[in-house]
């Protein structure tokens, strides 16, 4: 049997930054990854000269310091600005909600009209609100709701807002000015050259094996540890039951046009598609003359479904029977202190890029102490 000081069953973000640090502190790593690929779901893959974000679209944004400094050791990055549009039938509305989106919806220009337009349409609304549908009108009011909330919600979580709990949407992103940029955060970008480059230097003198499952493979390996980024339930053989997750699906196309929609990223937010979001990858480089020249366009249209076995988990379900159900799981590792759970399958949570990040690295800290 081989001996590594330290196995990390995933080489996406989470596992591709431990196994830097931890080689760079002169251990002896594995990383072990089922894809044939590195940097999990933020892969990016060339496509004609198009970087296309395969797994969906990820825009790397954070208000950490020592984050933003330490990926930009591993790539450059551009500028991109977040800035998505919302469909509704014929009608664009800028997102994220501020007084572009006010100004479409009702015609208004001042702050003023439109904290008076939603705080009227909040009245409809008495007492704690139940479920979603009755937590979003209490924060925007009906007619953001049913245009830009209600559908695009329920497709994506395939059950009606009425049946959703209310802190899926406890907050909003509501602002009374004129600025579509979608996050708050100090820095954001894509690195030029795309997610998996950055990866792969990240992983540079780190011994990779892709296309093996852990699973298949750990009765040959010996470990001083094994950080699994997998899902927690699938690594104790589903012993107190399947955790629950919503899954998607991308249909990506190749077509003969410079520029399809004007944009990156486009929600759909009625009733007359199944999907959520269409993505077009090359507005993703707009500063990169030589991806916006290229005579075709990538585009991806996004699908959210129900998440079956073989299927990619996305997003936690995270309702009270997941919950208690990710305890008994967490609880049991911590008895078994075989292994360390990290990422959001071990952690049974979505986490953002930059969350991603910081989460690596306080782990690897907390294995030096």
């Amino acid at each position: 049997m081989t001996a590594y000081d330290l196995v990390i069953v995933g080489a996406g973000l989470f596992g591709a930054v431990v196994a830097h640090e931890a080689t760079k502190a002169g251990k002896r790593v594995l990383v072990v990854e089922k894809r044939p690929h590195v940097a999990g779901n933020c892969y990016t893959e060339d496509v004609g000269g198009i970087p296309v974000h395969r797994y969906g679209a990820h825009i790397f944004h954070t208000d950490d310091r020592e984050v933003w400094e330490y990926v930009q050791r591993f790539a450059e990055f551009n500028r991109f600005t977040n800035s998505p549009l919302a469909k509704y039938g014929d009608e664009l509305y800028n997102l994220p909600f501020n007084m572009n989106t006010f100004h479409q919806m009702w015609g208004v220009t001042r702050p003023e009209e439109a904290e008076a337009m939603i705080a009227e349409q909040r009245k409809e609304i008495t007492g704690e609100p139940r479920n979603l549908e009755e937590q979003a009108i209490r924060l925007v009011g009906r007619d953001i709701y049913e245009k830009l909330i209600r559908c695009y919600t329920e497709k994506q979580w395939g059950r009606a807002c009425t049946e959703l709990p209310t802190f899926i949407i406890r907050r909003l992103p509501v602002r009374f000015t004129y600025d579509n940029n979608y996050f708050n955060d100090r820095w954001q970008g894509i690195p030029i050259g795309g997610y998996t480059a950055m990866a792969e230097r990240m992983l540079d003198g780190v011994e990779v094996r892709l296309n093996t499952d852990w699973f298949d493979i750990r009765g040959q390996v010996e470990a001083d540890r094994v950080i699994f980024t997998g899902p927690i339930d699938r690594y104790y053989d589903f012993c107190f039951g399947k955790l629950e997750y919503r899954s998607l699906k991308f249909d990506t196309v190749d077509l003969p046009v410079t520029n399809f929609q004007g944009n990156a990223v486009i929600n759909h937010t009625d009733s007359a598609e199944a999907y959520t979001r269409v993505i077009e990858h090359k507005h993703f480089a707009y500063d990169q003359a030589d991806v916006m020249g290229q005579p075709h366009s990538v585009v991806s249209y996004e699908y959210p479904k129900t998440w079956e076995e073989g299927d990619e988990p996305y997003y936690p379900v995270n309702d009270e029977r997941n919950r208690l159900l990710y305890q008994r799981y967490r609880e049991h590792a911590e008895q078994d202190g075989g292994v360390l759970f990290a990422g959001r399958l071990g952690a049974y949570q979505y986490l953002d890029m930059d969350d991603t990040v910081r989460a690596a690295l306080d782990l690897w800290r907390k294995l030096c102490e």
